[in-house]
């Protein structure tokens, strides 16, 4: 049981140290931007994240969800 458990952690120390080498070893290193938003590729075509086109569009046609105090809510 024991052999299994550090054979594990061995493999996930591996693994993060593998996905990390841009951010452990590379000065001013960090992970890649993966959200839609950020991908320069696609701005330029005009391909924008799903949530931010319907945040625009509300906005456009004025509907923006509020609770009973008036104020916006962001979780509808």
């Amino acid at each position: 049981m024991g052999k299994v458990v550090l054979l594990t952690l061995i493999i996930v120390a591996v693994a993060v140290m593998l996905l990390g080498i841009r951010v452990f070893f590379v000065r001013g290193g960090r992970f890649p931007q993966t959200h839609i938003g950020d991908n320069k590729a696609l701005k330029k075509r005009g391909i924008t994240c799903a949530l931010s086109t319907d945040y625009a569009d509300r906005h456009r046609q004025g509907l923006h969800p509020t609770n009973d105090n008036g104020q916006k809510n962001l979780n509808s």
